[in-house]
């Protein structure tokens, strides 16, 4: 059974430039986005650093095509659901990636073969690597991320294979 999807309350401004709640609800965008039951729930995402901020939205940043990174120079806050069993493909990205294991049992498996077993309350600071997510336990888990967009830099380009692959296209159906 996959949980509720999570509560979002945003602020803002109103006329007079005092601080307002402009909703309190849960994520309006979820998506179960593959064939394992794994959900996506998106928070909130900025297109550019720094980020905007404006009395209200023109739209919610969030109706836009589910995809792994950030918009260039952007940010991504989302929920993630992994159902036991679970295993994600292997992927990397160019960002910086905190993932704060919110329920659960999960292990973050790396190129090398090795794999870290992570508890509610772990913190993995991701950082371009290529890796998987597992959940090899009965049940589901839980995590939040918070994706910042990034650049490999000379020093590391120069390591990584001509053709590495970066994962950046749009996850499950819309």
């Amino acid at each position: 059974m996959t949980p509720a999807a999570p509560r979002r309350v945003v602020t803002g401004h109103d006329d007079r430039g005092r601080s307002v709640v402009l909703s309190d609800g849960p994520t309006p965008v979820s998506r179960t986005v593959t064939d394992d039951g794994t959900a996506f729930h998106e928070i909130w995402s900025t297109a550019g650093a720094p980020a905007a901020i404006d009395a209200v939205e023109a739209s919610d940043p969030t109706e836009r095509p589910l995809r792994v990174p950030p918009e260039p120079e952007g940010t991504v806050i989302r929920v993630v659901d992994i159902p036991a069993g679970a295993r994600s493909p292997m992927h990397r990205t160019e960002s910086v990636d905190y993932g704060i294991v919110l329920d659960g049992e999960l292990h973050l498996v790396l190129d090398d073969g090795s794999a870290t077993t992570l508890a509610p309350g772990d913190i993995v600071v991701q950082r371009g690597t290529d890796h998987a997510w597992e959940n090899r336990s009965d049940s589901p888990a839980r995590m939040a991320f918070i994706l910042v967009d990034g650049r490999f830099a000379d020093r590391l380009k120069t390591t990584l294979a001509d053709d590495v692959a970066l994962y950046d296209h749009e996850v499950g159906p819309a």
